[in-house]
Parts: structure tokens; C-alpha cells; sequence
């Protein structure tokens, strides 16, 4: 029986395990958790500058924007300065000749355009004198009692405005 039971003995393999092999372990994890760390701060740092990129992106499409409507507008501002002079001849032609259906039309052909360009006329006569749009080159005597101080009497030059830009200041006559 003895022989049996040295025969029916069976190996088993132990795994030896050490101090020295916990702490190579150990290693092994601080050494993926500082991977992980690094890739994290890599991952971070990557999305910082892509949004800084994107940000800029924008920021560029949008200066570029303002300055195409800007060159447009200081374009458009240039061409209604240059017609200003003749707005100005078709209106004294229509005060020498208020009858006149060609000049009425002119009259009436220009303020459309001016209408489609963005260009206001600048209202005067009855208003307060306001610096920022009347140039006053005249002052009378009140024509009539309840005329108020500083009130524009008569409107010798059209002024005109484009958008918020004053393009030019109408000349005024202004009650004292």
C-alpha cells in the first residue's frame, strides 16, 4: 500500500512569492499610473491649443468680416460724397425753376438712390440747432414770436447722413 500511495503522489508547482516581487509590482503600477498621468496632461494640453486654434479661427473670420463691410462702406461713402455736388445742382436748378419736370425727376431719380444706398437727408428747418448735423453760418432775429431760440429758420445746404456717419453738416440760418 505504501507503493500506492507513493505512486498517487502528485507534483504541485508553488509560486513563490516575495517581498522584492510586491515592490516590482508596485513599480509596475506607479509607473502605468504616471503614464496615464502624463497622457491625461498630454490630452489636456492638446484640447487647450485646439480650442486656442478654433478661437482664433473664429476671431479671423470675424475681423475679416468687419473689414470687408468696412471697406465697403468707407467705398459706398466715397461715391455719395462725389454725388453730393450734384444732388445739390439739381436742387438749385429746381429753386430757379420749381416746374421744371426734368429737373423734378432728376430730383426724384437721385433721393431713390440715395434711399437704396442708405443716405438720409438730414432734416433742419423748425428742428433745434444740433452741432452734430447743422453747420450754423447765420444768425437772425426771431421771424416770429413763437419761434424758439436756436431753431433753424431757413436750410441754405442739404446735409446727409450714411448710416450712423454724418456725411456732411447742413448749413443753417438760426433764429437767436
Amino acid at each position: 500500500m505504501e507503493e500506492n500511495k507513493e505512486n498517487t503522489k502528485k507534483e504541485v508547482e508553488i509560486e513563490t512569492v516575495s517581498v522584492n516581487d510586491a515592490e516590482k509590482n508596485e513599480i509596475k503600477n506607479d509607473k502605468n499610473t504616471q503614464i496615464i498621468a502624463d497622457l491625461n496632461a498630454k490630452i489636456a494640453d492638446l484640447n487647450d491649443k485646439y480650442l486656442r486654434v478654433a478661437a482664433e479661427l473664429e476671431n479671423t473670420r470675424r475681423r475679416a468680416s468687419l473689414d470687408v463691410e468696412s471697406v465697403s462702406r468707407n467705398r459706398a461713402m466715397s461715391v455719395a460724397e462725389k454725388i453730393l455736388p450734384v444732388m445739390d445742382a439739381v436742387n438749385a436748378a429746381l429753386k430757379h425753376n420749381p416746374d421744371d419736370e426734368g429737373i423734378k425727376s432728376m430730383q426724384h431719380a437721385l433721393e431713390n438712390a440715395f434711399a437704396q444706398i442708405g443716405i438720409v437727408k438730414i432734416e433742419s428747418v423748425g428742428e433745434q440747432l444740433n452741432p452734430q448735423y447743422h453747420n450754423a453760418i447765420q444768425i437772425v432775429d426771431k421771424p416770429t414770436p413763437e419761434t424758439k431760440t436756436n431753431t433753424i429758420v431757413e436750410e441754405l445746404q442739404i446735409g446727409y447722413i450714411f448710416g450712423d456717419t454724418v456725411l456732411r453738416t447742413a448749413m443753417v440760418i438760426v433764429s437767436k
